[in-house]
């Protein structure tokens, strides 16, 4: 997902670094644990060191690179205790806008909706794991919109950020996307329905399918996660 230039201005070279690394990071070209170089990253790209220690501060902000002093630089390994915080602020905003998005959902809402399930269907034929990622980001964007609370979004893209590797490796590794958009499915009909709560009781279920990725992907490859004492 290329993020937006904060200043809303021509893209720098600082946006361009970081619109790179984050890609490789959230759809795991690059591995939790993996070191990058500065020199590296900055032959790559043609700059100086100092726009890439920007973008690497930015990915750092977005607990997705680990920076230590005289020491490599890493992409941030997963943190239980993290992913268990962001679950809990996803979940909690999530349930409000499929009330809202329930309550307000008109025709012209429903009709943006099953035109996203319909792209959704799409890129499962074609077998392709980031689109359907991105479509997903989608879907959760156009319920803010409707549920008439679009700064949710904000939250919801934030700590959705926090755990898209984990996401990704369940796409790829489970091949979870026809599921996936069952939810999905699920979580238009309550809406459209204007069912309330036959929407939260779909949308956290939908939620909840990342508890078996972690537990499988923590024991398969417990390396990808932080230990205790980190």
């Amino acid at each position: 997902m290329t993020q937006e230039n904060q200043a809303g201005g021509r893209r720098t070279s600082v946006d361009e670094i970081f619109d790179d690394l984050y890609d490789d990071i959230t759809s795991m070209r690059l591995r939790p644990g993996d070191r990058i170089s500065e020199a590296d990253i900055a032959a790559k790209f043609g700059v100086s060191r100092q726009p890439v220690r920007d973008a690497f501060s930015r990915l750092e902000n977005l607990n997705l690179l680990l920076i230590r002093p005289q020491r490599a630089t890493e992409v941030k390994r997963f943190s239980s205790r993290e992913i268990e915080k962001s679950r809990f602020v996803r979940a909690a905003v999530e349930a409000e806008v499929f009330r809202r998005a329930a309550r307000l959902c008109d025709d012209g809402g429903a009709a943006l909706l099953e035109k996203c399930l319909a792209d959704q269907r799409k890129v499962i034929a074609e077998r392709d794991y980031e689109a359907f990622g991105a479509l997903d980001y989608a879907f959760h964007k156009l319920l803010c919109e409707i549920g008439k609370v679009d700064f949710a979004f904000d939250v919801i893209r934030a700590e959705k950020a926090k755990v898209d590797r984990l996401c990704m490796l369940g796409l790829a590794k489970e091949d979870r996307m026809p599921q996936l958009l069952d939810d999905h499915s699920a979580i238009v009909a309550a809406v459209t329905g204007g069912d309330e709560e036959k929407a939260v009781e779909a949308g956290m279920i939908h939620l909840s399918r990342l508890d078996a990725t972690i537990e499988r992907i923590s024991t398969i490859n417990a390396n990808y996660f932080e230990t205790e004492t980190e």
